[in-house]
């Protein structure tokens, strides 16, 4: 995980072939003030290890005629004033005023000097580091002996060979090193790109076609802002995150003007290349969007499944799996109010259909690459947890906790991170510690943490301005309630009880602070499986091709609504958000998977919603889990109903104003 940023001045950005089917980011007026400093404070949060700068400047090419004109005449001023004796001068060449100082006895390239003192435009990359691969430290920016420049947010997990003692972001400078544009033979930016398994985020300066590069992968699971340039400012920035400054200034603006400075970087891979030879003082800047150069990275981003409306037939088969998984589970709950646990788990143990072992082996495989993968085991100490679960006890938290538990060597604690804004009566506090137990009787030699988290939403009024940057662009209190406890989550700051095999609520607790700085979140599968209530809905009106058409319509906003908000807001403690459900392999098989057997919205909510994963569930020994209904983090945690009761005055006046969708707009709801 890092914190990237690059901010262009002197180049005239021409973005308009992106926009061509909307309107113009020029309808933005707005100008901001804030430092590269405020963005590296930012970014060092994302990023702890290390932090980087570097600068590119650029000026009118040599070459051209206008170059040229330019350098004979600071040539013949340069001579003159050396005959002169004169130490320093401002000369007025024939298009420029140029300032430069003489040094004696040094033999002077009059060219270089005459680029470095004409330059134009200042391209500023800021890179910090959160290093988990590779044995030996790296900074960011990273330059090549080319003059190639790269600050890069990502985990490779496949598609580019990594060795288990390499950087992936050093591999990946070398790939991009061997590209050409100008050779049709050479593998290209986007080729590279593309071949990426794994979330990334990226900015790369080409030096030798004076190009650009920068983009995220194709679900946006790692955050890139944009702020294109405006009528009022020309600055072109990308960044990580919003620096707080940003926040304070656009909250001081008229509550009743939507201010937005960031936009959320659709996904895709672009190019900026600018033209050296242009005859203005100001260079010249062209945007380009270019589509993946892989197959199967396009099938995934259309999102096309080709079994969608069930026969008869079908729909009897599911359904008769269903009960017999459903008449499974009641005969195990049955048998463990009679028997100890450990003696009815294993005979108990569900069949499961090819679909359900297909989707198990892909996101087992999901887990281990992003538990494994990282040269942070090399190094461990006492009590060091390398991976911790965000955990709310629900469907899948709990299958990405039992996986963790087989991918993971035993003699690692597993962290499960769990954030309550009711104490112990928060749903998800319940469900938690219920799952704690359940994970004990299918892993019984493991450490289990149940870290605690509580919260008391009047004591974060500096809290809330702080992941109000976080969310930016996101700006509802949908989307502040989630942040903030997504936020907390990730902070791993609460309370455990006594470390062992088992649980009791009624031990006494000690304060205990996360050190893990990995986190495996179950993002996207909500998304895949038909866990929202909007997908009942949708099947109730439009049947199997509406509910199809709901789940994509998710899958391709997802990076909007949700990853870029959820990526800054865990990152800012210094941990790296994972994401097991949206690894492509996963996603592809879900794709190849007959949606009726992804779930079945005529069952019941704990049944049919999210079927496949509650098979999964059961076959893992998670049969408590596997009845679980849908529930959101914001009421889980119950920060959306203290929410509500600060910002409306109650639970029901919020839902009479639709509170989660409504925009916040003066810093006084803050406070």
């Amino acid at each position: 995980m890092c914190g990237i940023a690059l901010t262009i001045s002197g180049v005239r950005i021409d973005a308009s072939s992106l926009f061509l089917d909307s309107a113009s980011p020029a309808r933005n007026s707005e100008k901001l003030e804030f430092s590269v400093d405020d963005l590296k404070a930012a970014l060092r949060r994302r990023g702890p290890d290390s932090l980087g700068c570097k600068k590119v400047f650029l000026s009118i090419d040599i070459s051209s005629s206008v170059g040229q004109r330019q350098i004979s005449s600071f040539i013949q001023c340069y001579k003159a004033l050396e005959m002169g004796d004169e130490k320093s001068s401002v000369l007025n060449c024939e298009e420029e005023s140029v300032f430069f100082s003489l040094d004696s006895g040094q033999n002077h390239n009059l060219e270089n000097k005459f680029i470095f003192q004409n330059s134009v435009a200042e391209l500023h990359f800021v890179g910090a580091t959160l290093q988990l691969r590779g044995i030996n430290p790296i900074v960011q920016p990273l330059v090549d002996k080319s003059g190639n420049v790269l600050v890069y947010n990502g985990e490779i997990f496949g598609g580019i060979y990594i060795a288990s003692d390499c950087n992936d972001t050093e591999i990946l400078m070398k790939s991009l090193e061997a590209c050409q544009c100008d050779k049709k033979e050479q593998s290209s930016v986007p080729d590279v790109l593309s071949t990426i398994k794994g979330p990334w985020a990226i900015i790369y300066w080409q030096n030798s076609s004076r190009t650009l590069w920068f983009g995220r992968d194709a679900f946006g699971r790692r955050s890139l802002l944009v702020h294109w340039p405006t009528l009022d400012d020309s600055t072109f920035v990308l960044s990580s995150v919003s620096p707080v400054s940003s926040i304070e200034q656009t909250s001081a603006q008229d509550e009743n003007r939507n201010i937005m400075f960031w936009e959320e970087l659709p996904c895709g891979i672009y190019s900026l290349s600018v033209d050296t030879s242009s005859s203005d003082k100001c260079l010249v800047g062209e945007v380009k969007k270019h589509e993946y150069t892989s197959p199967m990275l396009k099938e995934l981003i259309r999102w096309e499944r080709t079994y969608v409306e069930p026969k008869p037939e079908d729909l009897h088969i599911s359904k008769c799996k269903t009960k017999k998984c459903t008449g499974l589970h009641d005969l195990h709950s049955a048998c463990l109010e009679i028997l100890p646990s450990e003696s009815v788990a294993a005979p108990f143990q569900a069949s499961i259909s090819q679909p359900a072992q297909m989707l198990l082996n892909v996101l087992r495989e999901s887990v281990m690459r992003r538990a494994s993968m990282n040269t942070i085991y090399k190094t461990v100490q006492e009590n060091f947890v390398p991976v911790a679960v965000l955990f709310s006890g629900g469907l899948d938290s709990m299958i990405l906790a039992a996986l963790l538990d087989e991918c993971l060597d035993p003699i690692y604690e597993i962290e499960l991170l769990n954030v309550s804004f009711d104490g112990q009566s928060a749903p998800d506090r319940i469900s938690a510690v219920a799952g704690v137990r359940e994970l004990r009787k299918i892993a019984p030699s493991r450490i289990w943490t149940l870290v605690e988290i509580d919260a008391d939403l009047s004591n974060l009024a500096s809290e809330m301005k702080h992941v109000m940057s976080l969310i930016n662009p996101a700006n509802t209190y949908m989307d502040l309630n989630i942040g903030i406890a997504l936020w907390l989550a990730a902070t791993g700051n609460g309370w455990v009880c006594k470390k062992s095999t088992t649980y009791d609520e009624n031990q006494s607790r000690a304060k205990y602070e996360s050190k893990a700085r990995i986190v495996l979140v179950g993002s996207g599968a909500d998304e895949q499986c038909a866990g929202y209530g909007r997908h009942k809905t949708r099947y109730r009106h439009a049947s199997w091709l509406g509910l199809h058409e709901e789940m994509k319509l998710d899958m391709q906003r997802i990076w909007r609504r949700n990853l870029g908000r959820d990526d800054r807001c865990i990152a800012d403690n210094g941990k790296e958000a994972r994401f097991p459900f949206l690894d492509e392999d996963v996603i592809r098989i879900l794709l190849d998977i007959p949606l009726w057997e992804v779930a079945d919205l005529d069952q019941p909510s704990g049944v049919g919603d999210k079927k496949i994963l509650r098979e999964v569930a059961r076959v893992l020994g998670l049969y408590e889990a596997a009845c679980l209904p849908k529930r959101a983090i914001q009421f889980g945690s119950r920060i959306a109903r203290e929410s509500n009761r600060k910002n409306f005055g109650s639970n029901r006046a919020a839902n009479q104003a639709s509170a989660g969708s409504v925009v916040i707009h003066m810093p006084s709801n803050l406070s």
